[in-house]
């Protein structure tokens, strides 16, 4: 049994200020707080891996450290004003926490870290009084094994989950936060990035992009699925492996002179469009927002929703997808703006009787934001094509999810050791188990098929 120890790693002299909350965190703040407690955990970002062969916990300790330094969203707090604003108050010295479990002899790192990473990952933040970081560390034979992060959404999305990943496994290795600097541009952080966004251009650009968002919400269909009485069911999960679709994907992509997100983004529109019995598809699409150059090593949240409508989404696949990945191209562009305020121009629309696509779909390609992790399908003891670890599709249905009011179904792309999953929760009132089946399948055969037409050329 692994022993527990609470060490502490001190920040001194870190930048300080406060000011307005940046666009990001205040949606996922406001987001966060509308959840009941149990399901906050939920909305956070987290990650773990094995240390091999092992570093020096000093180096570790040192490395995190120095990290609290470079990133200002890591020792960030949020305050509510009476007002409803919220403040981003930037604590220039404290503690962070480190929960440390020794494995005793005979006791495998990766399990013991597995458990506390899903305690860790459990837990709900209460940011306006914490850190918005937690980390755990495995040690065995003196040497830390093990690490798991596990971060607020409102201090990063999944792109500043990776930079955050890449940044502390070079801090680890001995390069310097100077060294960093000098192979880079310095990352924004969420001070500056307010103050952008308060500035004319800011202004400018969140007019615009809201502009275009309206704009596709007046031509989209204001439902998609039959209308279904709201239930009280928890909403399902289901998770396709498919090893065949990384290469699937590619091919397709490279045939069509697209991006592997715009093939997966063409399956989900025309899957969608097919089950609704419709023929567009509207989706509301998660995009990182790196674009700007400033942003893009930034480890703050910055990822927003784009709206992506398809017409004739049940076309030949082919022309779907190279239609998508122009449609997708001017959703990314426009996927930067105030939440908040368009929420209340979706709201005064909707009071004066305009009728608004309908943006219950979502869909989210996570599969370059974080490092691949184990599959909870996968049973590393099968041989190829033996059992779930093996070369062949897999369907589970790992948990459930309290009702989400407003969602028709969210749909996640992973990437897992060696296959692409395809992660899907939906409202089982609108597509029951059998439809989500279906749904999944589809998607697959959809882009193997085309892998194979295009192959065959």
């Amino acid at each position: 049994m692994s022993t527990r120890q609470l060490l502490e790693i001190a920040l001194s002299s870190g930048r300080a200020g406060s000011g307005p909350a940046t666009w990001g965190q205040q949606a996922i703040w406001d987001a966060v707080r509308r959840l009941p407690p149990a399901d906050a955990p939920r909305y956070n970002i987290t990650t773990a891996a094995p240390l091999d062969p092992g570093l020096p916990l000093p180096a570790l300790l040192d490395a995190l450290e120095r990290l609290l330094h470079l990133h200002d969203s890591l020792h960030t707090r949020l305050l509510p004003a009476e007002d409803g604003s919220l403040r981003q108050v930037v604590d220039p010295d404290g503690t962070l926490a480190v929960e440390l479990w020794s494995a005793d002899e005979g006791e495998d790192p990766a399990e013991s870290g597995a458990r506390l990473h899903e305690e860790l990952a459990a837990q709900p933040f209460d940011t306006s009084t914490q850190w918005p970081i937690r980390v755990g560390v495995v040690a065995a034979d003196g040497l830390a094994r093990h690490i798991s992060l596990v971060l607020s959404h409102t201090a990063v999305d999944g792109s500043g989950m990776s930079r955050l990943v890449a940044d502390l496994t070079a801090l680890s290795l001995g390069t310097s936060p100077e060294e960093l600097a000098e192979l880079r541009e310095p990352p924004q952080q969420p001070l500056e990035e307010a103050e952008f966004q308060s500035s004319e251009r800011g202004v400018r650009r969140d007019s615009g992009a809201r502009k275009q968002f309206v704009r596709k919400l007046r031509l989209g269909p204001p439902r998609l699925f039959p209308p279904a009485a709201g239930g009280t069911d928890p909403f399902p999960n289901a998770v396709l492996r498919s090893p065949a679709l990384p290469r699937a994907v590619e091919e397709v992509a490279a045939a069509h002179r697209v991006s592997t997100s715009s093939v997966l983004l063409a399956a989900a529109a025309a899957m969608t469009a097919r089950l609704a019995g419709r023929s567009e598809a509207v989706l509301n699409v998660i995009v990182n927002n790196r674009f700007l150059p400033e942003l893009a090593h930034a480890v703050s949240v910055v990822a927003g929703d784009g709206l992506f409508h398809l017409p004739d989404a049940t076309a030949e696949f082919g022309e779907v997808v190279r239609r998508t990945h122009a449609a997708a191209i001017g959703t990314y562009r426009h996927a930067y703006y105030d939440k908040l305020a368009l929420a209340a121009e979706v709201e005064q629309l909707t009071a004066e009787g305009v009728r608004l696509a309908d943006r219950s779909c979502v869909f989210n390609d996570t599969r370059d934001l974080l490092p691949a992790t184990p599959d909870p399908t996968s049973d590393p003891g099968d041989g190829p094509g033996d059992g779930p670890g093996g070369d062949r599709t897999v369907l589970s249905w790992p948990v459930e999810f309290e009702p989400r009011p407003g969602l028709t179904y969210a749909l996640d792309a992973l990437q897992s050791p060696e296959a692409l999953s395809l992660a899907m929760t939906a409202d089982p009132a609108v597509l029951p188990r059998p439809a989500m089946e279906r749904f999944l399948y589809g998607m697959e055969e959809l882009i193997r098929t085309e892998a194979e037409a295009v192959g065959a050329r």
